[in-house]
Formats: structure tokens, sequence, C-alpha cells
């Protein structure tokens, strides 16, 4: 349902949680909350009054801390591999585009199954913009999601390619970015990926100097994060050294950007805390490559490569190694080979979202209101010869965005299987990834400090 006003919002609440002038959360009743949430969810993400969207998200997060469940910084437990202490662990790091809710307590679920706490909620900036997603919004529904199915303790929320894009003006693209992590961090996103790959220059003469922007930027982005985290709190940053889709990287390219961006911190301050990881390119493209039959190619992934800077990023440098971009589309087997090759990270998206668009529970109709939609609006992204299976294959994930309530209201019940269904598959990609059991670790390396937020006016003057 849908509050008028946040008076009616708190006394929605009433029976599951009280509030106080002062911004104090005093749970009545866990299970009474609990089983208020979807609605509350929905209010922070769908009401058009901005005063009862406001009230929805700081509840959420507010209860959250109270319930124990903190927005934390990974660092401490990535610190902890680089020292070698943590190895052959993979964290999967989920992109949620659409159906974000569900899908998001889809993966809590299959977390608590498995004892892990080592598991990452990332959404990229380019995602933000084409799901209608913004990074309070997001990390309310992931905290939602989480309270819903009864999980506490650290959650890991990131900004994924958090990008400079190449052709736009420089300076105007930095501030833009930091804009975009002040924003980020606000809403608890502790965890950011820096992405300034796309300012590699290989007609440079030498690897550093072809790397030399990417290491420059990113180290004016690090600097930055360090001035506006919170209190207690080191975010846990990434870089990354080449486009995914690209070349793949070298160990040259690695120590050059690694060795470039520890100088730039110098500059500035010796103490400065840098990066906790490197993406790197071995072989994928975001997403996969689909074939004009609308079938995907199989993904030639180099694991010795992954293997071999993975551990040069740990032996020599102290970080918690290489992250492996664009998976989620290779086939159910080879996720154990990530942990075999002492892989960070891996990010998965686009093969959660085919699971969601092909399922035979997904209604008919909306389907085909979304592709049509992609058709009119996305025609110019259309390259010549391509079929409509690689076009809508290529621009589905635009189309989240436009049509999102419409697919957070589809049936209740095709919902609940979508996400049993997809529960199934993060239960493998946990056990496979060698992240099962690691609540203990976790625990034990990252020590949650909660952020609380200035109670909105709105609220208050509810109360």
């Amino acid at each position: 349902m849908f509050y008028s006003s946040t008076k009616e919002l708190v006394l929605a609440l009433k029976g599951g949680l009280e509030i106080s002038e002062d911004g104090r959360i005093d749970m009545v009743n866990e299970g009474v909350f609990r089983e208020r949430l979807d609605d509350l969810v929905h209010n922070a993400v769908f009401n058009e009054n901005e005063d009862i969207k406001a009230a929805s998200k700081w509840i959420i997060r507010e209860a959250a801390l109270k319930l124990g469940l903190i927005p934390s910084s990974i660092q401490g437990f990535y610190r902890a591999k680089g020292r070698g202490e943590y190895s052959h662990l993979t964290v999967p790091a989920v992109n949620i585009r659409g159906l974000a809710y569900d899908v998001a307590c889809a993966l809590v679920r299959a977390a608590m199954k498995n004892d892990s706490a080592s598991f990452i909620f990332e959404l990229a900036r380019s995602e933000m913009e084409y799901t209608h997603q913004p990074p309070s919004e997001y990390a309310s529904v992931v905290m939602a999601a989480a309270l819903r199915e009864g999980y506490s303790g650290p959650i890991f929320i990131q900004g994924d390619h958090f990008q400079i894009r190449r052709k736009l003006d420089r300076r105007s693209e930095i501030a833009t970015l930091k804009d975009l992590i002040r924003e980020s961090i606000e809403a608890g996103f502790y965890n950011i990926d820096i992405d300034t790959s796309t300012l590699v220059d290989l007609e440079r003469p030498t690897v550093r100097e072809q790397q030399r922007d990417n290491f420059e930027i990113a180290g004016e982005i690090v600097a930055y994060i360090r001035t506006i985290e919170p209190k207690g709190i080191t975010v846990s940053c990434g870089g990354e050294i080449g486009e995914i889709g690209g070349k793949n990287s070298t160990e040259e390219e690695l120590r050059a950007y690694l060795d470039g961006l520890k100088e730039e911190l110098a500059k500035r301050d010796e103490g400065l805390v840098g990066i906790s990881k490197i993406a790197i390119q071995t072989g994928t493209t975001h997403g996969g490559v689909v074939l004009p039959d609308g079938t995907i190619a199989k993904v030639k992934l180099d694991f010795d490569t992954l293997t071999r800077l993975s551990n040069v990023a740990i032996q020599e440098y102290g970080l918690a190694g290489a992250v492996q971009h664009g998976a989620s589309t290779l086939p159910a087997e080879a996720f154990s080979k990530f942990a075999e090759a002492n892989t960070t990270e891996v990010h998965l998206a686009t093969e959660y979202q085919n699971m969601i668009y092909e399922s035979e529970l997904f209604p008919k109709d909306l389907r085909e209101k979304m592709y049509s939609h992609l058709h009119k609006e996305c025609a110019k992204e259309r390259k010549e010869g391509e079929t409509d299976e690689q076009f809508i294959y290529k621009t589905r994930k635009k189309a989240w965005g436009p049509f999102k309530e419409q697919v957070w209201n589809i049936p209740k019940e095709a919902r609940e299987e979508i996400s049993r269904r997809l529960e199934e598959t993060f239960d493998l990609l946990l056990k496979r990834l060698g992240a099962a059991n690691t609540r203990e670790a976790v625990n034990k390396e990252v020590k949650p400090i909660p952020v609380h937020k200035p109670i909105p006016e709105s609220l208050r003057e509810a109360i």
C-alpha cells in the first residue's frame, strides 16, 4: 500500500517499532516490523511524495542498525587476504538490475543457508542510470531484503565501475564522479570500485605512459574518498587496468599501474590507504557475446593470467588479489576455477537478468512491452546486420528502469518462484566460489561501525 502522509507511515508501523523525536528507534516487535517491510520498501522506491520516500529510507536504515545489520567496508577482510590469511575464496559481487527486492532476498537466503558473510551487493554508475536506482534507493532495497530474511551483521554495498567516460570533458567527469561517490558513501556504499581504465592510451610508447592517466586520476579519486569516508571506516577501493572486453592484461601493466598509484598517493600523503584489489581483463566481455540465433557464445577465460596476476597483486603488493568482471554467463562448473585461481571477487549480473526475462513466469505481455520500448528508444544502438535476438539481448538491460514499477508488481506467486530459482543458483555459486562458511572469518576481520543519519524533519513532525 502507498502511504498518503508521513503520519500514516508512522501509524502503520505502530506495534512494530516506535520512533522518538530525537531519531531513536525502539523495536517493539521485530516480527511485526518484518511483516510490514514489503510496504515500507515499496514506499521508499515508488511513493511520489518525496517526504514519505525519505522517511521510509531513513526508517529502513535506522531499523537495520538497531537490529545489527550494518553497512560496512570489506577492507579488513581484504587486508587479511592480502596478508595470506585466507586464500582460494572468491567473493561474489552481484549487480541487481531488475526485480531488485526479490533478487536481493534470494541472495540473502542463499548466504544464510551457507553461513556466508562474504558477498556483495553492487551497482555500476551506468546501471544506476538505466535501471533508475540511485544509491540511496538501492541501499534501502538491499537492507530491507536482508532485514526481511532475518540477516544481521556486516552487509557490503559497492559502487561498481565508477567510471570516467573518456570522450567527455575530463575535469567535468571527475567532478561528476566525485559527486556520485559522495552520494553513494552517504547512502552506505563503503566499497567503491574506481574505473579509470577508460583513460589507458595504448598509443603511448611505454606501458607506464599508457597507464599514466589511469593511475594519476585513480590516485586523485582515492585521496578524495579518504577525505569524506565516515570516521572509523576505511572505504574499500578497487582499481582497474584494462577495459573489460579488450586485450588481456599483463604483469607489466599491473606493476605499472600499482607502482604509479602508490607514488601518486605518496605525493599527497604518505599515510594514505590505497586500493585493496585490482580488476584485470582475462577474456570475458560483459554479458557474454550473443550469436545471431540468440544463443550465447562460449566464453574463453584465461585462468592462467588470472592466477598469475592475482598472486602478484597479493604477494608483491599486499592486495587481496585480482577481480574478474563479466563472468555470470560462464557454465556453472567454471566457477570453482575462480577460487582455485585465488581470485578476490567475481562480478555477476547478466545471467540473473536472463533468468528473470526468460522465465515462463515472467508475464509475456510485459516482456513484449519492454522489448517494443527498446526497439523504439534504442534504435540508434542497433548495428548493421544485427539480428533482433542480438539487439534485444544487448539492450534489454535498459528496459528495467522505464518498467521498474510494473516489474515489481508482477504477481506475488511468480515473483516468489523466480526468487526461489535464483536462490538455488546463488546457493551453488557460493559453494563453488568457496564463499560458504565465511561468517566467522568475516566477523573476525570486519568490525562494523553504525553511521546514523538525522531524522528527516517531515518525519519528526509526524511523530
